[in-house]
């Protein structure tokens, strides 16, 4: 066996194991039994210690170093002696007993959030969230000094990442996301506000069918995947040919369920979309979460929020619903491009949400930076939203205990999010160039063009390039945030009559 078939095999053992893990997560949010939660955190933590052990084996770091060091690599077997360096190293600093413990404290961890958010209570869930910003914090000690504590955890997620980049981003949007915020508030208060029927009920059945029948018409197959409801929309590209997502229901508003749809089929497109050859190792696995986060916010802001897409989906709609009011694709656009500050972030309209972001941000910099103490939370995170939104928040469930992800311990995944909107707007712009007017496309009802663009540009090539060079290779430039803020500027100005 060549040296690189032995790297190559442990390393598909290791995607295996994460698979796996992967598998019970699903499980766990969807159909696991409640007294089910105990065993699985102890299947969490075993899976979790040996796939630790086998990722920092002497003997598979030292196989790294040699292919390292081999001038007859391919492209493809380059990029995943990169990457497992990158997972070997941060491995390496852990001990397999924190890995193990933590493991079990996240499947813990999951089960008392789902509980508090459910009686929006957030301290029931602050003893759980204590331990794993505790344990977080000792992972930090672990790894090479970073030039803030923050910064080691915004590298897990998109890595190279820094609060020192993230913060003039951040500032620099918002000042250019709240005028434009203020200017539409000021228009709306001469403009007639249209919204959904009061009491109209829309059956989770129905909207199971419509919401379906969009995520086929994106390209979703269902033969090698599946929806189900969970109390957080997710994706999970599980195994070859077994990619599941989640939504979620509420009776009084489709709109809800559709765009939480529509971004998980958008990350469920990428997963069905990277090359199965090389399923087990980093070559064939998502390049990073900003990455896959442009093209879930792609699919449910570029291609969802259009009058297009509403000409096409109008007639679907009407059927499920037929009591649904006459109204032509122009109004059903209006009322799902409403820009109206509101509590939760998933449901927020492309102007605000960046600043749901923001708050997510700050408060998570002031954990690890500042220490923060946690039962402060939910006065910081009030207080900013009364601030930012002029909002009351009168309930944790529609505060700090809104997204799963504290419960997962995933600390500096939220800010993926924008870098998703900055990507997707910029693939946008790219996408015109080489296939056509994107609009026209949307309105013909076939939308095979764009999803196959997106597999060529992106999804085919996994990790094989770093984020910002996978970017730079699908639009022609770096990274850049201005055709986020343009794209904004002119939808919105368009929608509300502004003057910009």
């Amino acid at each position: 066996m060549s040296r690189y078939a032995e790297f190559l095999q442990t390393t598909e053992d290791i995607f295996r194991l994460s698979a796996l893990a992967g598998h019970l997560g699903w499980d766990q949010e969807v159909l696991m039994p409640q007294k089910g939660g105990q065993a699985r955190g102890d299947m969490m933590s075993w899976l979790a210690k040996e796939r630790h052990q086998k990722l920092t084996n002497e003997h598979y770091g030292n196989l790294i170093s040699e292919l390292e060091q081999s001038s007859s690599l391919t492209k493809d077997e380059q990029a995943n002696v990169r990457e497992m360096r990158i997972a070997h190293d941060k491995a390496k600093a852990l001990p397999v007993e924190f890995v193990a413990k933590y493991a079990q404290l996240r499947s813990n961890a999951l089960r008392s959030w789902q509980e508090a958010r459910a009686t929006s209570n957030f301290s029931s869930f602050l003893p759980h969230l204590r331990e794993l910003v505790e344990m977080t914090k000792e992972k930090i000690a672990f790894y090479p000094p970073p030039q803030t504590p923050y910064d080691a955890l915004l590298d897990e997620f998109e890595y190279g990442m820094k609060v020192s980049d993230y913060d003039p981003l951040f500032a620099g949007l918002k000042q250019r996301i709240v005028p434009l915020l203020h200017s539409i508030i000021e228009a709306k208060k001469n403009q007639e506000n249209f919204h959904l029927p009061d009491d109209m009920i829309f059956s989770i059945e129905s909207q199971t069918n419509f919401c379906k029948q969009v995520s086929k018409r994106m390209g979703f197959d269902f033969e090698a995947g599946r929806m189900d409801q969970s109390t957080h929309p997710f994706s999970s590209g599980l195994w070859k040919g077994d990619t599941r997502f989640t939504t979620r229901f509420d009776e009084a508003d489709p709109f809800s369920c559709l765009y939480a749809v529509m971004h998980e089929t958008g990350h469920a497109l990428y997963e069905q979309g990277l090359p199965h050859e090389f399923a087990y190792c980093p070559r064939g696995q998502a390049v990073s979460l900003g990455v896959h986060e442009s093209q879930s916010r792609f699919w449910e802001n570029q291609i969802g929020r259009t009058p297009s897409f509403w000409k096409i989906v109008l007639p679907a709609l009407k059927k499920e619903f037929p009591n649904f009011p006459d109204w032509d694709a122009k109004m059903l656009n209006r009322i799902a491009n409403d820009v109206e500050p509101g509590f939760i972030r998933v449901e927020a309209d492309e102007v605000t949400y960046n600043l749901h972001i923001m708050i997510r941000y700050e408060i998570e910099k002031r954990i690890f930076n500042e220490n923060l103490p946690l039962e402060d939370i939910p006065q910081v995170w009030n207080s900013m939203m009364k601030e930012w939104f002029d909002l009351d928040v009168g309930e944790d469930s529609n505060g700090c205990l809104q997204d799963i992800h504290w419960s997962m311990g995933a600390f500096g995944y939220f800010p993926t999010y924008t870098l998703g909107n900055l990507y997707a707007s910029q693939l946008l712009e790219a996408m015109a160039d080489d296939i056509g007017d994107v609009t026209t496309i949307i309105e013909s009802g076939e939308w095979t063009p764009i999803l196959e663009w997106l597999k060529e540009k992106i999804h085919v090539h996994g990790s094989l390039y770093t984020p910002s060079e996978l970017i730079e290779y699908a639009t022609g430039r770096p990274p850049t945030a201005e055709p986020f803020i343009n794209y904004l500027e002119e939808k919105y100005s368009n929608l509300y009559e502004l003057k910009i």
